[in-house]
């Protein structure tokens, strides 16, 4: 038992300093193209932050493991939201874009959607697989596509407005870009190993690891990336963050994912699917009112993670 903690552990200090590393390469990369902290932190921050829900994923539909696999998208998607987002808005109440509120939020709510009709069957096969990571590609696509659009007409003062690249040659931020996935790789191989050993010990079955364990150690990053950027006041990449993050995580890791081979979601119920798309809708309005997230509301998404974790501690 203490064997497969210290690879639980193990496993989650290499994803951290994994994804920290990609982050840190990909976003000196995308000031570099001149693209706004928005745009980066709905797609190259939280993609790189989401990377290692990515590598788990993938590595559990290898060893079919779907309870895993699908667990672990519901599970991160719910702690982005309740747990990330709620942490960050005590912090600092969270100013909203109003790019977010009538465009990437409606978005994600589709896409918790789509995939709520495609696992109607709690599987996700090939096909299905398609379709959410052509909707991955389609999406990144039109935004890095508008923000261009948009740099072009202030190009003069968009180095004062975002900033430079942070490092002065391209081939050390593709350096930190390919150490991050390789850490990633290695960090995620470990603690899958680790949490499947707990679970067999235990005899809690693989769905529940997937919603807890695995869920909450692969959105470290996109905790660590919220919270400073919460302190920091840079609301538009605490929030766009974890916007993108969900978003990345339904249509582009179950898509990759079901791709290598379908998925079956042994063990996951609608309620957490009820959960997930319910926290999902709930940022809406709450996004809407007054165009940020206050403390209060941030209580009130910590609270709705609290009760769900009693009910699947429960189960």
């Amino acid at each position: 038992m203490l064997l497969f903690l210290l690879y639980v552990l193990f496993g989650l200090v290499l994803l951290y300093f994994g994804a920290e590393g990609l982050v840190r390469g990909s976003s000196s990369l995308a000031l570099r193209l001149r693209v706004s902290p928005l745009v980066i932190g709905l797609t190259v921050v939280a993609y790189g932050t989401s990377m290692p829900e990515m590598v788990v994923s993938t590595k559990t539909a290898l060893s079919h493991q779907g309870g895993i696999a699908i667990g672990n998208v519901i599970g991160s998607n719910i702690f982005n939201i309740a747990v990330i987002l709620g942490i960050s808005a005590l912090i600092s109440p969270l100013k909203i874009k109003a790019q977010i509120v009538r465009t990437d939020a409606p978005i994600m709510v589709a896409a918790s959607f789509l995939f709520l009709l495609l696992f109607r069957n709690f599987r996700i096969d090939r096909l299905e697989g398609v379709l959410l990571f052509s909707l991955v590609i389609i999406y990144t696509v039109g935004n890095f596509y508008f923000a261009r659009r948009e740099s072009k007409k202030f190009d003069k003062e968009f180095s004062d407005t975002f900033g430079m690249a942070k490092y002065k040659s391209f081939w050390i931020e593709l350096l930190f870009i390919l150490v991050g996935l390789g850490l990633l790789v290695i960090g995620a191989n470990s603690l899958v190993n680790g949490a499947v050993g707990i679970a067999r010990h235990l005899q809690v079955s693989e769905a529940v690891i997937g919603l807890t364990i695995i869920a909450a150690g692969t959105s470290l990053p996109e905790l660590a990336t919220s919270l400073v950027a919460a302190a920091r006041k840079e609301a538009d990449i605490a929030v766009g963050n974890i916007i993108g993050s969900n978003l990345f995580n339904i249509l582009a890791i179950l898509g990759a994912a079901s791709l290598i081979a379908p998925i079956d979601g042994i063990g996951i119920s609608s309620i957490d699917t009820t959960v997930m798309i319910g926290v999902s809708i709930l940022l809406l309005p709450m996004m809407r009112s007054g165009f940020r997230i206050s403390r209060w509301e941030g209580g009130l998404l910590i609270s709705i993670y609290g009760a769900y974790l009693v009910y699947l501690l429960g189960k």
